[in-house]
C-alpha cells in the first residue's frame, strides 16, 4: 500500500526566516512583485513574470514555493522505500484561462492584502501564509 506523506521543510529555519523577511524580505518583495507586473504586460515577458510570481513566498521568507510529497512503499518486512512525486496539475488550457480571467488581479489584491496583514506583528505568520498561495492563485499551480 502506497501512502503519500509531506517530507519536512527543507529550508532555513523560522528565526532566519523572520529576519529575511524583517531585514529584507518586506521591501525586496514589492519591489520584486513590481518587476514580475511589468514583464506581465507584455507576451515576451509574460513567462518571466509568472515564473517570478511563483517565487514570490521565497523572496518575502525564504520559503521553498513547491513542498515536496513522499510516496513510501514498503518492499520488506521493516523495509521502506521513499519516491518522490509531485502533485498533478490541471490541464495548460485551463491554467492559461484562469490567469487571463482571474489570476492576475486576483493574485494582484491577495499579495496587496497580505503585506497590510504582514505590517504587524500579530498578523506576520498569517501574511506569510498569504504569500505563500501566491503561486496557487496566478496560475493555480499546485
Amino acid at each position: 500500500m502506497s501512502t503519500p506523506i509531506i517530507a519536512p521543510p527543507r529550508g532555513p529555519g523560522c528565526l532566519v526566516q523572520l529576519l529575511w523577511f524583517v531585514f529584507i524580505g518586506w521591501w525586496v518583495t514589492q519591489i520584486w512583485v513590481g518587476v514580475a507586473w511589468i514583464f506581465l504586460v507584455t507576451i515576451i515577458g509574460l513567462p518571466i513574470g509568472l515564473w517570478m510570481l511563483n517565487r514570490v513566498p521565497q523572496v518575502v521568507a525564504l520559503r521553498d514555493p513547491s513542498e515536496v510529497r513522499v510516496r513510501a512503499r514498503q518492499v520488506g518486512k521493516n523495509l521502506w522505500v521513499y519516491e518522490a512525486f509531485q502533485a498533478p496539475q490541471y490541464p495548460f488550457l485551463v491554467r492559461a484561462v484562469y490567469f487571463v480571467l482571474f489570476g492576475w488581479w486576483v493574485s494582484a489584491l491577495w499579495m496587496a492584502l497580505a503585506s497590510l496583514v504582514c505590517s504587524t506583528i500579530i498578523g506576520l505568520p498569517l501574511g506569510i501564509w498569504m504569500f505563500d498561495l501566491v503561486p496557487m492563485l496566478v496560475t493555480l499551480r499546485r
